[in-house]
């Protein structure tokens, strides 16, 4: 197959990461296409081609009728979202139905993809199992051996619906129903592929599983459904990248994530979103913590013309935790809309919030937050930081927190800062002979260091350079 629009940049050394290493293309011959446009007929269509069962056919109209009811938000964002046109979206292509086992049976067109993306490899050398999304279906699911005889399920949700229809059932749609949002819905009304995991009581994953979500075609929308569950005592860490070609036209990304912690459950979820600059990314994110269990979330926001993305956890059972841990990087052009939600629902309850955002550029970076304490809980804490960093005169921040307490015997604290890169220190650093990009690198590396630490070694080190590459031309 040709490669179209092919960069001449070496393969990052993590998938997801450098926008070069993904801004490529090749022409794929699609067994299954619904065409472009949004109705019940393209509904049908996907459900068909699925095999699906009666009662998801139902849900899946249903939230297209939600989908078609709801207007477009407009309190934020609205300028961006006017451009976005349903009716012009190719809603679900795939080449074929059953994922392979192994990377020489993924079709050549698609395994060059990944194989440029550096996925065979980084399942090597660190990766307990690998889940490969190609435009609406996976390519490629694996889980190695010795997690798969622990009894951890880790496959795409297509399957999942077909192998495990109790315990996907159980669980999907109730932590985020399809009237949470309108773009919730739209997921719920066309979703395809994603991740399903499920990890037994008591078992802790030692190696993180990870899934990369890949968009080849144009004018295409991507809506992946993931349901992680961790039973009673069960720890994982789920690592997600994704990423998708330059083209002239909208690509929408909305895809709906749900995890599940029972109670004294961990799981860590950890995302590296680095769209090119043409996708809508309009994700819902939202677990529920039962008692003593934790749910953090990573989350790194590079790239897009468009994100709005608010990971949040429900702290539902006594001493549960939630903690967001974000970074976004606004560059010319972009808006990154991001942020957490926090709803304490039990005593002892405790959530944690530590934003960073960097604004290059005529690029803007929004923090939204939600920080709720239902009535008559007791010894609730929150903390929320939020720092921006301004590059240019003319970068924008803004910081829009909401925080409902209903009671006294609860404490929360809010802590926002903005800044500018200090003219004296470029001027400091020029002097012991780096460049002046060099030096603004090295500013807006110091400023985020303390989140970057937080990410596994494998993407701190590509998060670093990814920096690097986008202050190039901030300058001046």
């Amino acid at each position: 197959m040709p490669d179209t629009n092919a960069s001449t940049h070496g393969q990052a050394a993590v998938i997801g990461l450098d926008q070069s290493a993904g801004d490529f293309t090749y022409d794929v011959k699609y067994d299954y296409d619904a065409g472009k446009g949004l109705s019940e007929n393209t509904i049908r269509y996907i459900s068909a081609v699925k095999k699906e069962a009666p009662w998801l056919l139902d849900f899946r109209l249903a939230a297209l009728k939600i989908f078609l009811s709801k207007p477009m938000p407009t309190h934020w964002a609205t300028r961006d979202l006017d451009t976005l046109d349903f009716s012009k979206i190719r809603y679900y292509l795939a080449q074929g139905q059953k994922p392979k086992r192994t990377w020489d049976e993924v079709p050549d067109d698609i395994k060059k993809t990944f194989e440029r993306l550096g996925v065979p490899e980084q399942e090597r050398k660190f990766l307990a199992g690998v889940e490969a999304q190609f435009d609406s279906e996976a390519a490629y699911s694996n889980v190695k051996e010795l997690v798969a005889k622990q009894g951890v399920i880790f496959m795409n949700s297509t399957e999942a619906l077909a192998k495990h229809p109790d315990i996907f059932r159980k669980f999907f749609g109730k932590v985020i129903p399809s009237a949470d949002n309108k773009f919730a819905a739209l997921n719920s009304a066309v979703f395809s592929g994603g991740s399903f995991i499920y990890v037994p009581p008591g078992v802790k994953v030692a190696q993180p599983l990870q899934a990369y979500f890949r968009i080849n075609a144009e004018n295409f929308g991507q809506f992946e459904r993931t349901l992680i569950i961790a039973d009673e005592g069960a720890e994982l860490t789920y690592m997600e990248g994704c990423t998708a070609p330059k083209f002239s036209t909208s690509t929408l990304h909305s895809a709906v994530v749900e995890l599940v912690a029972l109670k004294d459950a961990k799981i860590q979820y950890i995302t590296v979103q680095n769209w090119a600059p043409n996708v809508f990314n309009l994700v819902t994110k939202r677990g529920v913590a039962h008692g003593n269990a934790e749910i953090k979330w990573i989350d790194c926001n590079i790239g897009s013309r468009l994100t709005m993305k608010y990971p949040g956890v429900v702290l539902k059972g006594r001493r549960a935790r939630g903690e967001v841990v974000s970074i976004a990087l606004a560059n010319d052009g972009q808006h990154q809309d991001t942020g957490a939600k926090m709803i304490h629902l039990a005593d002892d309850t405790t959530s944690t919030i530590v934003s960073k955002s960097i604004s290059i550029g005529a690029g803007r970076a929004s923090y939204r937050g939600h920080v709720h304490v239902a009535k008559g809980l007791k010894n609730c804490k929150n903390n929320t930081e939020c720092d921006a960093l301004l590059i240019n005169t003319n970068s924008r921040t803004d910081t829009y927190p909401a925080i409902t307490v209903r009671g006294d015997a609860n404490r929360t604290q809010h802590e926002a800062s903005v800044s500018k890169v200090s003219a004296e220190q470029i001027f400091y650093m020029q002097q012991r002979g780096l460049t002046e990009a060099q030096a603004m690198s090295l500013s807006v590396n110091g400023f985020v260091n303390d989140l970057v630490n937080r990410f596994p070694m494998e993407y701190s080190v590509e998060l670093k350079r990814l920096i690097d590459l986008e202050m190039e031309g901030s300058v001046g």
